[in-house]
């Protein structure tokens, strides 16, 4: 294979999505609108609730599998259960072209207790629809009916139920790709969607490149020597060195970080210690770090091990470092970025469909998919003032249904264009 093949490969990838968006804007083709979907929002909002009401943690998403399921099948789709865990795929054929397109939402809930006092909030204590899964899954789902009553595209479409995004490590993304996910349903591109709070409603966010970070996850036990609080000098103090190792990490980005990067480093949990005249043998604490590029994301590791050890050995304690890598950076690719804003502008106008919009410093494990088939994450408003992700007051907001089945159906179309 030639060394210019992948740059060859990515131009003619560019120029088909040029010349499929230059023709789709033709006044005699019909694509999806607004209108289209809102009939179907009442039965979108049943769903969403229903989901949102029973919510299911990582790779427990059984029920939610199964309605998903089932509602594929009653539209036509055929329905694979069970990839990666507990992920559905559902693929719609029209025409005889053999372009296929992939849309991804996710399923599962979070370990969080739900306070919002809604008529359908969590039955299950402890566990929450807090991300807005809920809505992914209702959105893609209008999508589904949408096209499978329509059918209007010429190619191949696989909507992808993904279980386990909020894990870390090991999560539904991976599990799916291990359980050969793009070459039981090969996929020309892949596009997904995540909502935004502190946006308006049925606004969509685009950036190409990196656009959500990498997300790493850091142990640090420090072992000292305990004794008795009166007797300090003949004990190794372990929360002294925890103390005095919170402050230097925050030197982590600050000072070893080029200023245009882009890095968090948040110390999330410490834990040490049971009573107030006990000095503990040990302290824990518990990292999470966020990147953009692998050039950052390996200084940061190394001067985070650095530190830890360098503090212990100071105060003549010892240190154990546990660094796991979790979502690597998500990166939109250029073509297909523009391409699904382009499909936003034409849905809801431009000025709601916003390009270059800022980084996140959340992580998404889309970005595994991406690194395997050309894309675009997109972010969708969902409400100025509602509440934030991961939140106990947070609910997904009903306006955004019919707009997002819309969005997804006409991307399809214009993928799939059957002119």
């Amino acid at each position: 294979m030639s060394e210019h093949a992948p740059e060859i490969e990515s131009i003619l990838r560019t120029i088909s999505v040029k010349l499929a968006t230059e023709a789709t804007a033709s006044p005699t083709r019909s694509y999806c609108t607004l209108h289209d979907t809102r009939d179907c929002h009442d039965e979108l909002q049943d769903i969403r609730r229903s989901i949102h009401q029973y919510p299911e943690l990582a790779f427990n998403e059984v029920r939610t599998a199964e309605l998903v399921a089932s509602r594929l099948e009653a539209w036509g789709f055929q329905v694979t259960r069970g990839v990666g865990g507990t992920g559905v795929v559902g693929t719609l054929r029209a025409g005889t072209s053999r372009r296929s397109v992939g849309i991804r939402a996710d399923m599962d809930a979070l370990p969080i207790h739900e306070r919002t006092d809604l008529p359908y909030a969590s039955a299950h204590d402890g566990k929450m629809h807090a991300c807005g899964h809920d809505g992914h899954t209702a959105v893609l789902l209008g999508a589904a009916r949408q096209l499978a009553r329509t059918k209007r595209f010429d190619g191949t479409v696989h909507l992808i139920f993904q279980p386990a995004e909020e894990i870390g490590a090991g999560g539904g993304a991976e599990r799916m790709l291990a359980d050969g996910l793009f070459d039981r349903f090969p996929c020309d591109a892949i596009f997904g969607l995540h909502n935004h709070p502190g946006v308006e409603a049925g606004t969509f966010m685009f950036r190409a490149g990196p656009f959500m970070a990498a997300c790493d996850t850091v142990g640090i036990t420090i072992r000292g020597k305990g004794g008795h609080a009166a007797r300090p000098h003949q004990s190794i103090d372990p929360i002294l060195v925890a103390g005095s190792l919170v402050m230097a990490l925050q030197s982590v980005v600050a000072r070893n970080v080029d200023p245009n990067e882009t890095a968090v480093v948040t110390i999330g949990t410490l834990h040490a210690g049971h009573a107030p005249n006990v000095i503990p043998d040990s302290a824990r604490m518990e990292i999470s770090v966020r990147s953009f590029s692998p050039e950052v994301r390996a200084s940061m590791e190394a001067r985070i091990r650095q530190l830890a050890t360098s503090h212990a050995e100071g105060y003549g304690a010892t240190v154990e470092v546990d660094y796991v890598r979790g979502y690597p950076v998500l990166v939109n690719s250029e073509a297909e970025t523009e391409f699904a804003r382009q499909v936003a502008e034409e849905l809801v106008g431009p000025e709601r469909a916003v390009g270059n919009f800022h980084r996140i410093a959340g992580s998404e494990d889309f970005a595994y998919f991406l690194q395997q088939r050309p894309g675009c994450f997109v972010r969708m408003g969902n409400g100025a003032n509602q509440p934030l992700l991961h939140n106990a007051g947070y609910d997904f907001n009903d306006e955004n249904l019919t707009v997002g089945a819309a969005y997804w159906t006409r991307l399809v179309e214009r993928y799939l264009d059957a002119a």
